[in-house]
């Protein structure tokens, strides 16, 4: 609540001296004759007319107050937060082979993944983003949405074993592309996470990289694993899972090429601290247009104050004219 004219409200002081100069001439009375004897007065009973005669006088000092507030014009606020974003469209293709269970990152290379992948949605405003997975084969495990919650919760269930193992890299890239097809975005990204050499799928890393070249697709390659060996997970006969150090292999040159070929960067993440600094850095080079315009709406509340003023000096002049009119 606010008044524009703020300074009309000084005049509510002029009640007091209204208020006193009204007193004053109560006590000093009217016109008077003398009785011999005002007991008969005194025993009198008062009528409603004797408890009312106060009441015009009432009536218009409310209702001065109300035009004065009225004047000063009340006003209502509401304010307003417009956003218009002009955002990217972002593919996260990410590898869930066995070797993602590895355990050079903590826990393992699959969760680290889906860790920083989920900050880095929540990090991003205005933007599309969907989530292919891949290993022998690929699906989406969620199509491009501005509904973090859900996105969110998709990328939770993401798990190795539910597809046939192996690294079909190409596969992995086509089927994000292919969620990208259709997309008027300004601005179409692929970030693609793996941690292994393309051995599987129809499609070659390198021709799926052309094409997203062709669409105007940027992808960024992540390989992920630290250098020399690492803990890999093996099933024995009877069924037991257990972790061997074992050669970690990134086809290195392949994911730097599909980055090249697409206007991207590839990067090597060797702990998960590194993974945050890599989403960290695409994140900076890949900006969202946001603009935020701010409006203050003001709604008059004057109307309700005058009428109401109106309606107490209507009852004034009744009162003075109807109910307590004297007869001369």
């Amino acid at each position: 609540m606010r008044f524009a004219n703020p300074y009309l409200l000084w005049l509510l002081t002029l009640i007091v001296p209204m208020v006193a100069l009204y007193i004053y001439r109560t006590l000093q009375g009217g016109a008077a004759i003398r009785i011999s004897s005002v007991e008969g007065v005194k025993k009198a009973p008062r009528t409603l007319r004797y408890w009312l005669r106060h009441a015009p006088f009432v009536l218009r000092m409310a209702a001065f107050a109300l035009l004065i507030v009225a004047l000063a014009r009340p006003q209502g606020i509401e304010e307003q937060s417009r956003t218009n974003a002009e955002g990217i469209d972002i593919m996260l293709s990410i590898d869930i082979s066995g070797s993602m269970l590895a355990r050079d990152f903590q826990p393992d290379r699959l969760e680290a993944a889906k860790e920083v992948a989920a900050s880095f949605i929540s990090d991003r405003v205005g933007d599309r983003i969907g989530v292919a997975v891949f290993a022998g084969e690929s699906f989406t495990q969620s199509p491009l949405t501005t509904d973090k919650s859900t996105l969110q919760t998709m990328l939770a269930r993401v798990r190795s074993g539910v597809i046939e193992d192996g690294t079909a890299i190409g596969n992995g890239l086509a089927t994000a592309i292919n969620r990208l097809r259709e997309s008027e975005a300004k601005s179409k990204v692929v970030i693609l996470l793996t941690d292994g050499v393309n051995n599987r799928g129809e499609i070659a890393p390198l021709m799926a990289a052309d094409i997203a070249a062709d669409m105007g697709i940027k992808v960024y390659t992540i390989g992920v694993g630290q250098r020399g060996k690492a803990p890999y997970p093996v099933v024995d006969r009877f069924g037991e899972i257990s972790y061997q150090m074992m050669d970690v292999e990134i086809d290195e040159q392949t994911l730097t090429e599909i980055a090249t070929r697409t206007g991207g960067k590839y990067f090597r993440a060797t702990d998960k601290d590194k993974l945050k600094a890599i989403y960290d850095e695409i994140n900076t080079l890949e900006k969202s247009k946001v603009e935020i315009t701010d409006l203050t709406i003001y709604h008059e509340k004057f109307l309700p104050l005058l009428l109401l003023a109106m309606a107490l000096l209507l009852l004034e002049f009744l009162f003075n004219h109807v109910i307590l009119k004297r007869i001369p």
